[in-house]
């Protein structure tokens, strides 16, 4: 064999060689990962989306072994791990057994949107090469792991929306140096939103010179906006909104020329704004509101004319309007209520084609409405009440078919209504209270077929109320106190079922009998019709009104018995003071004649008989059923007291005290909320006040305080307490609000439970800020979260739990935005067999239909609710009438982005809305029988959002 071929077999077999050593190399690398992969899927909750993961022992595929098929497994072309993606996926567990030191050449780690809890590994830096982290959107909790700093090739970071706690440590960040080699140095996108951290933003953030994007919003960060993110040349999104920062914003911030979103929303920031925010001409969202800034906003906001969203509220801003708003072309969005801007309506504004929202009440701008607005033809909210405006409403404004909102009030507006008003089709509120409008109320007002809220108090109108406005059938609040109007009060008020709120017809001259007809109205909280000149008798018709709380019928001319029931067995004398001649069991009124007849004579009698004995058979159930539910707790208190090292001293009541984290927690609760001061009282519902309660500890409590009766709990008051505790004691579930503890001790009866930061899901729904922040992926996770929890009342509690309350007042939402179930006032245990007829106990608007003609209470009651709640969910407020349409088999006719919450802007999974809508309208079936249970529905739901 000759030299060359020798060189040329040496050479192919070292070729050959090194192939062999890097194929073994290859293998056992794949091995590592996958075997890494196996460890952690074994340590987590079986769950389908795992299925994938199989050994070669559970697969005859020659490649099982290999992970590089597995679902959201990603390899490169030598077989090694690069991305784990498994966002949006449902993934339970915890990342504690995830060996992340066996990912050399992992890139992109992503987990968002899942179930995850516990800490982040602390050796996630020892993956030197990851380019993108996203573990956001689910439930870890414990500090950033300094090892972060390690992860010099990372360019998006994005932790939001867990409960991370602590503060950002400066070494996370690089030294500032050219030499440094640790720190986030090629960070470009840094989100860490809707978090538990806190401490201030470290001054290093500067240094990070390729960031584009940071978003800290949601936080607990306090002291002043670092002056050095005047550094980061590239930054073009700066989001700080919602924490606790304080001073001046500073002046660098101004020079940063890519800047594009600027939101500093609700902080302590004050002092001026600098001018040089003005120069940032490739600007399109700027938020300022909620604030203590003081001086001028700045004159060139809109130099680039690029700005779509400007928001300024709630500060102490005087001056002018920016001149360069006139021209802003671009503008879809503006807010710059509360503040002390001066000018004239009718000159600082312009022409706005895109725009959709305004807002510039409240503040000290004079002027006329120009006929100009009525340009804005896409315009759906118009607010400039509280202001010094003059002069009428110009024909061009009432052109506005897509204007939703119109508040003109407390003005100096004059002239009459134009009848005009009826062609805004699409308005749902309409407000011109506090003004000088003279004439009549139109008749074209009835036009309003989607009128929700009609306010025209404190005006000079006079006249009669037309008949028309009981064609407004989706009217939840009308006020036309403080007029001059007179003539009777129409019948047809009657025919407004879906009024709720408020009747306020007060301080008129209205004259003739009250019409019977408003005892049609159920719904309706608050009654007002004091200070005209009414006669004849109260309708026994009222005694209906079965959710009024509030009366006022005083100085009138009213005569007669005052009616039995409801309302009229918890008023106030004064609510019927100065008439004529009222009587009746109300303390400062005669007794009335008991032989005087009543219209319907016998039969009247008779139907008094009738509810006596009804009455007294209720009595006599509620009775058997406090026996068998002290019973029933009994039993379940004796393992409580089994486990105390000693018993309260004053136990002559039944529960006097129940002891919270090892000690009695009593007197702490009073102290906490000073004897329950009004000052602490943080909501009321039907059965008592909640009290928001600072412990000594610092641990902050929500105190629900029961309604108290002489001597002690009453029956009912027992039984809703008693209620209470036994479906709450033994639940367990992370979407239902804790029960930490209870005391029943003389008239001091309350429940204490965990404190949920956000309120609730009706009040965030009802604010524009705070509905803007429940964007589609979070309302599906807060339909989800209320479906697992109802799922586990009615299927995993022994007995089952039917709540009876289910309604968007009931749902409370945590820090991070999380739904749990509440008020359990009104829950029934159901035994097997067992019958539960009992009296109505919910929320009108949300109460499924049986119960109107049978009192026997099902879970699927609970699914009715439920199915107004998804509907309530997605439009943003109560569906009301669209119900009805959907029961009526009309939902072909319903296009859901035409119900669909206009706040938010239309869902990028369109499916997922389609889908949420057909489950309610499964859950809104008339019969029982015919809607899901909540098992099923979690169950749809889980697959649904999880994939969505």
């Amino acid at each position: 064999m000759g030299k060359q071929t020798q060189n040329f077999v040496a050479m192919v077999f070292s070729v050959a060689w090194v192939i062999l050593v890097a194929l073994c190399k290859i293998t056992a690398e794949s091995t590592i990962e996958s075997e890494a992969l196996l460890r952690w899927k074994a340590s987590l909750p079986d769950q389908p989306i795992l299925q994938s993961w199989a050994t070669a022992a559970q697969s005859n595929s020659s490649t099982a072994q290999s992970p590089c098929g597995w679902r959201g497994i990603t390899c490169d072309a030598a077989g090694n791990v690069t991305e784990i993606n498994l966002a949006y996926t449902g993934l339970r567990g915890t990342l504690a057994k995830l060996d992340i030191s066996s990912f050399r050449n992992l890139l992109r780690l992503d987990l968002k949107v899942n179930q995850l809890t516990g800490r982040i590994p602390e050796n996630i830096g020892i993956v030197s090469k990851l380019q993108f982290l996203d573990l956001s959107t689910n439930s870890l909790n414990g500090t950033l792991p300094l090892s972060l700093a390690n992860l010099t090739q990372v360019y998006e970071l994005d932790v939001s929306r867990n409960n991370i706690t602590g503060e950002l440590d400066p070494q996370l960040f690089p030294d500032g140096t050219n030499q440094s080699k640790t720190g986030l140095i090629s960070i470009k996108n840094l989100l860490f939103q809707d978090t538990l951290l806190g401490g201030r933003i470290p001054n290093e953030i500067g240094n990070l010179k390729n960031l584009v994007l940071i978003a800290l919003d949601g936080n607990s960060f306090y002291g002043p906006i670092p002056p050095s993110l005047g550094n980061c040349s590239e930054l073009s999104i700066l989001r700080l909104t919602e924490n606790q920062l304080t001073g001046p914003i500073p002046p660098a911030i101004g020079s940063l020329s890519k800047l594009t979103d600027i939101r500093l929303f609700t902080n302590k920031l004050s002092g001026p704004v600098p001018q040089g925010l003005g120069n940032l001409s490739a600007l399109t969202v700027l938020h300022l509101a909620e604030n203590n800034f003081t001086g001028q906003l700045p004159p060139q906001v809109c130099r680039g004319e690029k700005l779509v969203n400007f928001t300024a509220a709630f500060n102490s801003f005087t001056g002018p309007i920016p001149e360069s708003l006139r021209n802003c072309k671009s503008l879809y969005r503006i807010r710059l209520e509360y503040n002390q801007l001066t000018g004239y309506i009718n000159q600082d504004f312009g022409v706005y084609p895109n725009l959709t929202y305004i807002d510039i009440s409240h503040n000290k701008l004079k002027g006329e409405i120009s006929p100009a607005w009525g340009a804005c033809q896409k315009l759906s909210l118009l607010r400039i009440g509280g202001n010094m405006i003059r002069g009428k409403i110009p024909d061009e404004i009432l052109q506005l078919n897509q204007l939703v909102e119109l508040d003109l009030s407390s003005n100096q507006l004059s002239g009459e209504i134009p009848k005009q008003i009826g062609n805004l089709s699409a308005l749902s509120i309409l407000r011109l209270n506090e003004n000088k409008f003279s004439g009549q109320i139109p008749a074209d007002i009835g036009m309003l077929s989607n009128l929700q809220s009609l306010d025209l108090s404190g005006n000079m109108l006079s006249g009669s109320v037309p008949s028309q406005v009981g064609d407004c059938s989706k009217l939840q609040s009308l006020n036309l106190s403080q007029n001059s109007m007179n003539g009777t009060i129409p019948y047809q008020i009657g025919n407004l079922f879906a009024l709720q709120d408020l009747l306020d017809l007060s301080y008129n001259s209205f004259s003739g009998e009250i019409p019977s007809q408003l005892g049609r109205l159920t719904n309706l909280i608050t009654l007002n019709i004091s200070h005209n000149n009414l006669s004849g008798s109260i309708p026994n018709s009222l005694s209906d009104m079965l959710s009024l709380s509030n009366i006022n019928l005083s100085y009138n001319n009213l005569e007669g018995p005052l009616p039995v029931g409801n309302i009229f067995n918890s008023a106030k004398p004064e609510d019927f003071s100065n008439n004529k001649g009222l009587c009746g069991k109300i303390q400062v009124f005669q007794p009335c004649n008991t032989s005087t007849a009543e219209p319907g004579g016998g039969n009247k009698n008779r139907k008094r008989v009738i509810i006596v004995v009804a009455s007294l058979g209720s009595a006599l159930f509620a009775s058997l059923m406090l026996v068998g539910i002290f019973v029933f707790l009994s039993k379940k208190i004796s393992k409580y007291a089994s486990k105390e090292e000693e018993s309260p001293a004053n136990c002559e009541e039944p529960f006097s005290l129940w002891y919270f984290n090892g000690k009695i927690v009593y007197d702490d609760i009073l102290e906490a909320t000073k004897n329950f001061d009004g000052t602490y009282c943080i909501g009321e519902g039907a059965t008592g006040k909640v009290y928001k309660a600072e412990m000594p500890g610092g641990q902050v409590l929500a105190v629900k305080r029961l309604r108290s009766q002489v001597d002690g709990i009453g029956i009912e008051g027992s039984k809703t307490f008693l209620n209470e505790i036994a479906a709450l004691t033994e639940t367990r579930h992370r979407n239902i609000v804790k029960l930490h503890g209870f005391s029943s001790r003389g008239i001091h009866t309350f429940l204490v439970y965990e404190f949920m930061e956000r309120g609730s899901l009706a009040d965030m729904l009802r604010s524009d800020k705070e509905a803007i922040e429940l964007d589609w992926p979070k309302r599906a996770e807060i339909v989800k979260g209320v479906a697992q929890a109802l799922s586990y009342l009615h299927h995993d509690c022994v007995p089952p739990i039917i709540h009876r309350d289910i309604s968007s007042k009931n749902v409370l939402m945590c820090s991070n935005l999380e739904a749990h179930v509440s008020d359990f006032g009104t829950a029934r245990i159901l035994e097997p067999d067992a019958s539960n007829w009992t009296a109505f106990a919910g929320t009108y608007g949300y109460a499924a239909p049986e119960l109107a003609y049978t009192m026997a209470v099902t879970e699927k009651c609970d699914v009715y609710s439920f199915g107004v709640l998804v509907l309530e969910v997605l439009m943003g407020k109560h569906p009301g009438d669209l119900i009805s349409k959907m029961q009526a088999q009309h939902v072909e006719s319903i296009n859901i982005k035409d119900i669909l919450d206009s706040r938010l802007p239309p869902p990028i999974e369109q499916k997922t809305a389609d889908e949420l809508m057909n489950l309610a309208l499964s859950c809104l079936q008339d019969s029982p029988q015919s809607r899901p249970t909540m098992r099923s529905l979690a169950q749809l739901l889980e697959v649904e959002i999880s994939h969505a």
